[in-house]
């Protein structure tokens, strides 16, 4: 019995099949289909054999099969073939959209993301639906259970995706690359109850709440009488609670979290309520719009803080998780705001001893109230702080990362479409003033090297540099959307082209970079 005809007759789920022995299958496949067979992709279930394909710039789900219908919701066009001289079967060849998508997901269960509990995480966000097969070829070489599908709500507006686009793209990814490992969908940084709804629909299973909006950064210098009308203004209602149930909760005690204990004066419980009451109220609401749209289906919650002014203090953070639990939260990983500067794209910037020290606390925390996971949002190239991370908080780490996919393919596209980055790289010079309103970065543009001041083979050292790849980085809305004299788009639709002609070259470059990532956490 030929190897084809073995897996046409799993009922279950078969094993992978050594990367040689795909490759040979993959030749065959190629050759009855009439497109390049991913290896990698090749699995079989319910007597069928699933594969992904391309033909030119398009990709195509391929199923082989001996009846004359396809189980499931497929669909597709069909036509009968041999492999390798054998009976007649049926292929049907079905377009790589949204319908089938959701029918592969059933098909193929490995392809649909799962909640991932306390083990060490990173997300890779993916703003070009491109990415996922160089996220999985670096992350199959570490220890971190990886979430493929994430993008914040902002991402998607300024990219103009949609959930279910985001998701789609993931579980292709995963299905090409034959990850069978689970992984998460990160519905990022959700601010309104809308926001829930749409990603609950798209079958997202982890959902950061950023309750950013709802925190009073003037508390941290408020004075004490300004403080206490903030406090009794707060939303009781919502909390549960009252401003002197509030004091009696935390005044005159000690809270042991291990190697240290926390206190609260009164200014200090004053200041933590005034600063996030608000937010533990918001990230309630959130929380429970999540658990009524989701049902009984699993999900996991983040809380996020991390894109507001001042940084958390001990205090502010054991309040936050204290009052989560006591109103019946439950979280895999928060998000505080650091001391230092977390910018895009860039390393961290501060005194690295003092962040280890407070970091450290920060930890005793999280592993005293709950366990939860410390996450490291804006954590794109924070290769100077991925070491203590790892050193101090072992399993209990989520790093999120974003731009820096879409800045790796940049790098790509640098060297395979020099003329294209070249005006890529003008037109972020345009954009920059106006698009960095809403990031922390500080980049300089006049530091910048312009197009015509670089060969083609320096345009990807533009990325290398502190102020190139900050300018970089938060344009991407604006190169993703402008659009050209015709109607269409500037850039997009040629950025995503060059990056499929040759996507080898946007894989590698996106393997090399994340195993810089991954590989200080073991």
């Amino acid at each position: 019995m030929t190897l084809a005809n073995q897996l046409l007759t799993s009922a279950e789920l078969a094993q992978p099949l050594p990367l040689a022995e795909a490759e040979t299958l993959a030749g065959e496949l190629s050759r009855v289909a009439g497109m390049s067979v991913y290896p990698r992709s090749i699995a079989a279930r319910g007597c069928v054999l699933f594969f992904l394909g391309r033909r030119d710039t398009h990709k195509f789900l391929g199923a082989i099969h001996a009846g004359a219908a396809l189980a499931g919701e497929f669909t597709g066009e069909t036509r009968e073939v041999t492999l390798n001289g054998g009976n007649a079967l049926v292929l049907t060849q079905c377009p790589t959209d949204p319908a089938n998508a959701a029918a592969l997901r059933t098909a193929l269960p490995f392809t649909a993301p799962v909640t991932l509990g306390l083990c060490k995480s990173i997300g890779c966000g993916d703003r070009l639906g491109l990415a996922t097969p160089g996220h999985v070829r670096a992350v199959r070489k570490g220890n971190m259970a990886p979430i493929f599908a994430q993008q914040s709500i902002r991402e998607m507006t300024r990219t103009q995706r949609t959930p279910e686009e985001v998701m789609d793209d993931a579980s292709w990814g995963v299905f090409q690359e034959g990850w069978r490992e689970r992984f998460g969908a990160d519905a990022d940084h959700l601010k309104t109850p809308d926001d829930v709804d749409r990603c609950v629909a798209a079958g997202f299973v982890f959902y950061t709440v950023d309750p950013g909006d709802h925190v009073d950064n003037a508390a941290d210098a408020d004075d004490p009488a300004t403080l206490r009308q903030k406090v009794e203004a707060l939303p009781w209602d919502d909390l549960e609670a009252s401003p002197d149930d509030l004091r009696r909760s935390y005044l005159g005690r000690e809270f042991d979290v291990g190697d240290f204990a926390v206190t609260f004066s009164e200014e200090d419980l004053l200041r933590a309520a005034a600063k996030y009451g608000r937010a533990v109220a918001h990230t309630v609401r959130m929380y429970r719009r999540v658990a009524d749209q989701m049902g009984d289906r699993p999900f996991e919650l983040e809380m996020s803080v991390d894109e507001t002014e001042t940084p958390t203090t001990i205090p502010e953070h054991y309040f936050v998780a204290s009052e989560l639990n006591r109103l019946g939260v439950e979280w895999v990983s928060l998000a505080p705001r650091y001391i230092g500067r977390f910018e895009k794209g860039v390393d961290y910037i501060g005194d690295l001893t003092v962040f280890e020290a407070d970091f450290a606390r920060h930890v005793a925390i999280a592993s005293a109230l709950g366990p939860y996971k410390l996450s490291l949002h804006s954590g794109s190239d924070k290769f100077s702080i991925y070491p203590i991370f790892d050193r101090v908080a072992g399993d209990l780490v989520h790093l999120k990362t974003a731009g820096t996919s879409y800045l790796e393919a940049l790098r790509a596209t640098a060297g395979t479409d020099p003329g294209l980055f070249r005006e890529i790289l003008a037109f972020a010079f345009e954009r920059y003033a106006e698009d960095r309103a809403s990031y922390h970065v500080s980049a300089d543009p006049a530091k910048v090297p312009t197009p015509d001041q670089l060969a083609d083979g320096e345009l990807a050292t533009v990325l290398d540099d502190f102020d190139g790849r900050e300018m970089l980085h938060v344009t991407f809305g604006s190169v993703l959307t402008v659009a050209d004299a015709a109607g269409g788009y500037r850039f997009r639709d040629r950025l995503l082209a060059a990056l499929q002609a040759d996507e080898e070259a946007h894989y590698a470059a996106l393997e090399a970079h994340f195993d810089r990532h991954i590989a200080p956490f073991g």
